[in-house]
């Protein structure tokens, strides 16, 4: 049997790379019209990895609680700043506001044909959640982060680097 592993997706980061996000919210699709439901998630465990876009070879943190919760499947984590210097990278995205979503990665197990398009998903095997630019789910976008500090130094180096190639071109 191949496994094909799928990318759906509120996300929020403070400064030392704590990270909690809304997963997947219930009660609406995907862009291509996927429904996951209420006791879908029943065997996600944490830890999980967490990835950027959805690369394997590309970990950035750790998602260490994984909850079904009422409104969707939320989870709490950490981005490993200090010790993975493509998270330090990737935090820095998140907080300028230049990564704004999550997308989640998974095999599916039940699910039948939505009437127009798309599924009803009631079972899936969770293997991964991302940090992405583009989620699957239009509602999994980053809400807030805790200080534009890093944003503006960001900012300002974009600027720097910009100043410095029109002097050379």
């Amino acid at each position: 049997m191949t496994a094909l592993f799928e990318f759906k997706a509120d996300l929020t980061v403070d400064d030392a790379g704590a990270i909690k996000a809304m997963a997947w919210p219930f009660g609406s699709g995907d862009r291509v019209g996927d429904w996951i439901h209420k006791g879908a998630f029943a065997t996600a465990k944490a830890p999980l990895p967490m990835l950027f876009g959805h690369r394997p070879n590309d970990p950035v943190g750790v998602w260490s609680d994984i909850v079904e919760g009422p409104d969707g499947l939320q989870a709490k984590g950490q981005l490993l700043i200090n010790d993975v210097a493509r998270a330090k990278e990737v935090h820095a995205l998140v907080k300028s506001k230049a990564l704004t979503g999550i997308s989640i990665g998974f095999i599916t197990r039940k699910a039948t044909a939505r009437k127009g398009g798309g599924r009803d998903i009631k079972a899936l095997d969770l293997v991964e959640i991302s940090l992405v630019t583009v989620p699957m789910h239009p509602g999994a976008r980053i809400t807030s982060s805790k200080s534009a500090a890093e944003a503006i130094a960001l900012a300002e180096a974009i600027n720097r680097a910009a100043a410095a190639l029109k002097l050379k071109g």
